[in-house]
C-alpha cells in the first residue's frame, strides 16, 4: 500500500512540475514586457482551460495579477465564475487579493512555486487558504520548483534597481 502511495505522490509531483514549468514560462512572457515575472495556469481534468500573466503595468489595473487574469479568461470560456474542480499553478503565493478570488472561484487545489514571506496570503502574511471565516478551503502545496520560481523574481528585482541606479 506504501508504495501505490509513493508512485502516487511521484506522479503528482511529475504533473505539478510539467504545470509549473508552464507556469514560468508564462512569467517569462510578463517580465519580458516589463511586468513583475509571475504566472499563473489554470487546469482542470489535466487540460488547461486558462492562463494569465502579471498585465498589471500594460494594462494600468492594479487587479491584473496573473492569477485573476487567469480566473478572468477561465470564468468567460465556461461561463461561470465557479471553477470547480480545477487547480491553479502560480509561480509565486498569492496576495491577498488573489486568495480572496480564489476562493470565491472555488477553486479546489492551489500549487505555487516561491512563497512570499512579506505579502503571500495562503501561509505567510496570512493564511488564508484555511481562515475559519471562509467558506470555502483550498487544498494548496507550496515550493514546486521552488528554487527556479524564485530566482526569476530575485533576477527581475535586481535588475530593476540596477537600472535605477544607473540614472
Amino acid at each position: 500500500m506504501t508504495d501505490i502511495l509513493t508512485d502516487l505522490a511521484d506522479k503528482q509531483r511529475e504533473i505539478d512540475e510539467s504545470w509549473m514549468r508552464y507556469a514560468l514560462r508564462l512569467a517569462q512572457r510578463a517580465q519580458d514586457q516589463g511586468e513583475v515575472p509571475v504566472g499563473a495556469v489554470l487546469v482542470k481534468n489535466e487540460k488547461m482551460i486558462a492562463e494569465g500573466a502579471n498585465a498589471v503595468i500594460a494594462t494600468h489595473d492594479a487587479t491584473a495579477h496573473a492569477e485573476i487574469v487567469a480566473l478572468r479568461q477561465a470564468g468567460k470560456q465556461i461561463e461561470n465564475y465557479r471553477l470547480i474542480d480545477t487547480t491553479l499553478y502560480v509561480t509565486l503565493e498569492p496576495c491577498v487579493m488573489c486568495m480572496g478570488a480564489i476562493g470565491q472561484a472555488r477553486i479546489k487545489r492551489l500549487v505555487f512555486g516561491a512563497f512570499d514571506e512579506k505579502r503571500g496570503a495562503v501561509c505567510n502574511a496570512l493564511n488564508l487558504a484555511n481562515a475559519e471565516f471562509l467558506n470555502h478551503r483550498v487544498n494548496w502545496h507550496g515550493g514546486i520548483l521552488e528554487t527556479h520560481c524564485a530566482q526569476i523574481l530575485k533576477d527581475f528585482f535586481v535588475s530593476r534597481r540596477h537600472k535605477s541606479n544607473k540614472k
